[in-house]
């Protein structure tokens, strides 16, 4: 008798439960299109906090301790023109040379000097106003026989905004709160009441140069997707 009556009761719940999930589905059904899908954005400007800036030179002749010594003192007139201009010890980095036997160059047998020696030493620093200053002194090399090559795509100067993460929470916030108005715009020109969230991402973050001409100063954006129900 007691397993009969536990029994009903399970069929029963189970009754309901399946009356419950029917009913849900059929409110979904009825109020699916009761919703509307709306973007959200925060966008800011903001300066680099980080400049990488690889500082090329090369040596070129016939003989390789003529040109090591060269290249040393090279290295060391641009580091004490860094010291010099502000830049601390740790914020250089002298890499170690590359070397090219030209006469190995089977497409050139017409060289004028054997060895092609390129060095570079690199400045990383976060005060990035003051690199920006040196950078545009770098001329005064010149004086000392240095002349600084440019460092197109294999050694571009790099400005990055690494204080990213702080700004995140509160551009999010901002993001959502602009989604929120284009909802509520759009529900009250369909005559509708803005209900709750259905659905939302954690947005897309980016950053870009504002432009060419200005790579320290970045463009930080967040786009976000919100879906809202609506109610009558």
């Amino acid at each position: 008798m007691k397993s009969q009556i536990i029994s009903a009761g399970l069929i029963a719940l189970s009754i309901a439960i399946l009356g419950f999930c029917i009913k849900t589905g059929i409110d979904n059904f009825v109020n699916k299109d009761n919703r509307v899908t709306v973007k959200g954005l925060a966008e800011v400007e903001v300066e680099a906090d980080k400049v990488t800036w690889p500082i090329v030179f090369k040596e070129i002749g016939d003989n390789l301790p003529d040109l090591y010594d060269r290249v040393n003192k090279t290295q060391s007139l641009i580091k004490s023109f860094l010291l010099q201009n502000g830049i601390t010890e740790e914020d250089i980095t002298v890499n170690p040379p590359a070397v090219i036997d030209m006469s190995a160059q089977r497409y050139d047998s017409n060289v004028k000097y054997r060895y092609n020696i390129t060095s570079c030493i690199t400045v990383t620093s976060k005060n990035v106003k003051l690199v920006r200053s040196i950078i545009s002194k770098q001329g005064a090399l010149l004086k000392d026989g240095i002349a600084i090559e440019e460092g197109g795509y294999e050694n571009p100067i790099t400005y990055e905004f690494v204080s990213f993460a702080d700004m995140k929470p509160k551009m999010m916030q901002e993001a959502i709160e602009n989604a929120a108005k284009t909802a509520q715009q759009f529900a009250e020109h369909s005559h509708s009441k803005l209900n709750k969230i259905i659905r939302a991402d954690q947005g897309q973050f980016s950053i870009e140069d504002r432009d060419v001409n200005t790579p320290f100063i970045k463009k930080v954006r967040v786009v976000t997707t919100i879906t809202y129900s609506l109610k009558d």
